[in-house]
């Protein structure tokens, strides 16, 4: 058997964390057990599926690097199959049309709930003949649920799980006008995608053994299901946001690392021994549902920007400095052009080392892309007060010398510098990073004034001296 999983989520808003992380559950099983990940966009609901919903839905995964293995089915072109099932339970006794009114069905709820009974369905129509409704009348299709024993679900999560039939209605499949229901179209899609394994939120729970029914009426093998625990605040409360970023977009535009995120959910309700780190490959090689847990996770965000920091100062500086330009376009006064590229990237050493925010990074690079004269903040301006300003003229006369103007040179001159006028280092340091960046706060200064090169150092020099 080729282990087959899919994502199938609906295109009516955010592609919220919960859901990101049953795809990336997904992705992974399908990859550790050499089999195919699937992508079905769940359509059907046309009043709230959006174009953009979908577009952000395909961002998301690309983003965190899930890609589907075939190309991704939209369960709204599959409608004539839905219908086609559908009917052939009709035409086998096994479904019937339900001809109440919305005012019938009402009543219905109303009585049971009187009586103490969870509001649904009576069967009305279930063994009445069809002759009998009124000639012209609308009917949704309901299948027929069996009312004696039980239904067994053996989830790879949770467990064995059983529901007493008696306690589920008939389950409509087709609406009064014709469409079919997100339930019946979800196992109709399975079915015919050979889907092997369906990995989703424990939400979904109750749904499966309504979905079981028609799996069973069709004859067809049901998937293995494995229901993943929902993800919760920090307090233990649903997600909201209250606690802070809760979609796929919002992680992104804060600056988090893909692989950091993905790394973060995996172990969010998930385990293998003491392993906290993982490389995509190592969690294609390790992740199984039997490491998968059963009590709700909860979201701590602390750790995923501890983690977020981790990944930052191991990545890549080239594309640390292309991500940090693109949140800088547009800012007012910051230059992205190449110049501005090159310092960022020479300094990028520097810059990832206290930063855990991708937008850490672009506020603290972006002195870089700024023209004299800067504006300085007021611990700035309180290292530019006379001594501050002939220690910069002194120290613009060294560095005019330097040779050649590196990190390593300008380090050993600045300390040089320090020595002979018996100042401490930090005496130096701190009004040329004030001058270099208009505040009190940079990389290592010498890793700094390499970045910028001799020329820009010396006018910005020039401009704190003269400032005020």
């Amino acid at each position: 058997m080729t282990v087959r999983t899919r994502f199938a989520p609906s295109p009516t808003g955010l592609l919220h964390i919960g859901n990101a992380r049953a795809a990336l559950f997904n992705f992974l099983f399908a990859r550790h057990h050499g089999g195919k990940f699937l992508l079905r966009i769940e359509d059907t609901d046309k009043e709230r599926s959006t174009q953009k919903a979908v577009d952000v839905i395909f961002d998301g995964l690309s983003w965190m690097g899930i890609t589907p293995d075939e190309e991704p089915v939209f369960q709204s072109t599959r409608e004539p199959r839905h219908k086609d099932v559908a009917e052939d339970l009709l035409a086998r006794g096994l479904a019937y049309r339900c001809y109440c009114t919305p005012q019938e069905l009402q009543a219905m709820r109303e009585e049971a709930q009187a009586k103490g009974l969870p509001p649904r369905y009576n069967g009305y129509w279930r063994d009445r003949d069809p002759s009998e409704a009124p000639p012209g009348a609308p009917f949704a299709v309901r299948l027929k649920a069996p009312r004696e024993g039980e239904t067994i679900i053996r989830d790879l999560v949770q467990g064995e799980v059983r529901v007493a039939n008696a306690e589920m209605d008939d389950l409509i499949i087709l609406r009064s006008d014709g469409s079919p229901t997100y339930l019946h179209a979800v196992v109709v899609d399975d079915h015919d995608m050979a889907i092997t394994h369906v990995i989703r939120g424990d939400d979904h729970l109750t749904n499966t053994f309504r979905q079981a029914m028609i799996y069973r009426a069709m004859g067809w093998d049901l998937p293995q299901f494995a229901h993943l625990p929902l993800i919760h605040g920090p307090d233990g409360a649903k997600l909201s946001k209250r606690h802070g970023a809760q979609s796929v977009v919002e992680f992104r535009d804060e600056g988090f690392l893909p692989e950091a995120l993905c790394n973060y959910l995996l172990r969010l309700g998930w385990g293998h021994g003491d392993a906290e780190i993982l490389s995509r490959d190592e969690q294609i090689r390790l992740f199984d549902l039997d490491g998968v847990g059963r009590s709700p996770s909860r979201m701590d965000y602390v750790k995923l920007t501890h983690l977020n920091g981790v990944y930052l100062r191991e990545a890549d500086d080239a594309r640390l400095t292309d991500d940090v330009l693109t949140r800088l376009a547009g800012r007012e006064g910051v230059k992205t052009d190449e110049t501005v590229r090159q310092r960022v990237l020479a300094a990028m050493p520097g810059l990832k080392e206290r930063a855990k925010l991708l937008t850490d990074l672009a506020d603290s690079a972006a002195f870089f892309g700024r023209s004299v004269p800067l504006d300085y903040d007021a611990k700035a301006l309180k290292q530019l007060d006379e001594k501050g300003k002939e220690t910069l003229k002194g120290v613009a006369h060294v560095l005019a010398l330097v040779e050649p103007f590196d990190a390593a040179a300008v380090d050993a001159a600045l300390r040089a510098f320090a020595e002979k006028h018996e100042l401490k280092l930090g005496q130096v340091a701190q009004p040329l990073r004030a001058a270099m960046t208009g505040s009190s706060v940079s990389p290592g200064i010498d890793l700094t004034l390499a970045a910028l090169g001799r020329d820009e150092v010396l006018a910005r020099i020039g401009a704190a001296i003269a400032h005020g």
